[in-house]
């Protein structure tokens, strides 16, 4: 094999092992990734002060998967030890995120198997009865809804219908492409 033949794969390997790494965190990549967007719009410069209160405060508000996250990084009220430090330091010092991420894996590799729910997009009634109502109930709280008169499994159904579409069109304009 040429010398050139062994850099090229060389680096083709190095570009596959990063987007794997970058893959594997998805929740702390991204979640790391929007609080960053958010400080650097909100201020000039980034101290460790800045950076650990702008995380207490957006894991006040984190939901699902993100909130699970702010638990294991000590930056939730619930939290039993605290480890934000690890977190706070390297993005005030403009780490990118998923080296922050590698770096935590290593702490805790929990941080790292933490996955998006993959949202459902069609709500028709017979694909919604198809789950059970513990994941029903999921989708709800996932989306800031409680259903607290419902006792069937159809009037579930029916609340998921009928707040759908508000939701729906939240997730897509979060997840859309930034251009």
């Amino acid at each position: 094999m040429r010398p050139s033949n062994v850099l090229y794969v060389v680096v083709v390997l190095g570009v596959v092992v990063g987007l794997i790494g970058a893959d594997e965190c998805e929740v702390c990549v991204g979640f790391l990734e929007r609080l960053y967007k958010a400080l650097i719009s909100t201020h000039s410069e980034l101290s460790h002060a800045i950076v650990e209160e702008g995380l207490v405060q957006t894991c006040a508000e984190a939901t699902g998967k993100e909130s699970r996250l702010c638990y294991y990084l000590g930056a939730s009220s619930d939290a039993a030890a605290r480890v934000t430090g690890e977190v706070t330091r390297p993005l005030s010092a403009h780490v990118p995120p998923p080296k922050i991420c590698q770096r935590l894996q290593k702490r805790d590799g929990q941080i790292c198997e933490l996955r998006y729910d993959t949202p459902v997009l069609d709500w028709s009634r017979e694909v919604l009865s198809k789950l059970r109502v513990l994941e029903l109930k999921r989708l709800l709280a996932s989306w800031g809804e409680e259903c607290r008169a419902c006792l069937e499994k159809g009037e579930f159904i029916d609340l998921i219908q009928q707040v759908a579409p508000k939701h729906s069109a939240s997730m897509r304009q979060e997840h859309s492409p930034e251009l």
